[in-house]
């Protein structure tokens, strides 16, 4: 999913729900539904697991001795290797989803530490199992209510909707990196 159609989910819900409640508090205008409404907790968690599968994939799909790998050709003398790229993203699932209420097990900032391709891909997997716990969380009655800010957003949607276009521009490079070691990357493969 790109970030189009993921700002387009993110505002469709957004908007859904401005208006199913603004009609049903009035009591004018009964909503009636064709077909049962999703949670904005199933929406959102449907994204999440999602772009967690693509980046776990994306992550195991690059061998393990080009996990330092970092393009040269070009102006690139302060980019992140691959496994740098991967733990930043761990760490910004911590980030972003901390402040939802649920608490992680580990601290997020040892994770920059990692360097083997087995203690990243489980500490992207264990990232985004928290981020989908916090996820679940998320309903139509506190999915706008202002919470701490993360990088100029401060409401459970906007933040969501902020860390998967983040995540989105670290998978790209990701998969950039991944067709400069000669390796289709995974979604490609479909």
């Amino acid at each position: 999913m790109n970030i189009k159609s993921c700002i387009t989910a993110v505002t469709t819900l957004a908007l859904t729900t401005l208006f199913a409640s603004a009609f049903a508090a009035t009591g004018d205008v009964p909503v009636r539904l064709a077909a049962p409404q999703a949670s904005p907790a199933q929406v959102f968690g449907k994204l999440i697991s999602d772009q967690g599968e693509k980046i776990v994939a994306v992550a195991e799909a690059m061998p393990a001795d080009k996990y330092n790998f970092a393009p040269t050709n070009g102006e690139f003398k302060t980019v992140n290797t691959f496994g740098q790229q991967l733990t930043h993203t761990a760490e910004a699932q911590y980030y972003f989803f901390g402040g939802f209420g649920t608490k992680p097990t580990i601290d997020p900032k040892s994770l920059a530490k990692l360097t083997s391709k087995d203690d990243i891909v489980k500490a992207l997997k264990d990232a985004f199992a928290f981020a989908q716990q916090a996820t679940e969380t998320i309903t139509p009655e506190n999915a706008f209510e202002k919470i701490e800010e993360r990088d100029g957003t401060n409401t459970r949607a906007s933040i969501i909707a902020f860390s998967i276009g983040h995540t989105e521009n670290h998978y790209g490079q990701m998969v950039e990196y991944l067709r400069m070691n000669g390796i289709i990357p995974p979604a490609s493969r479909k």
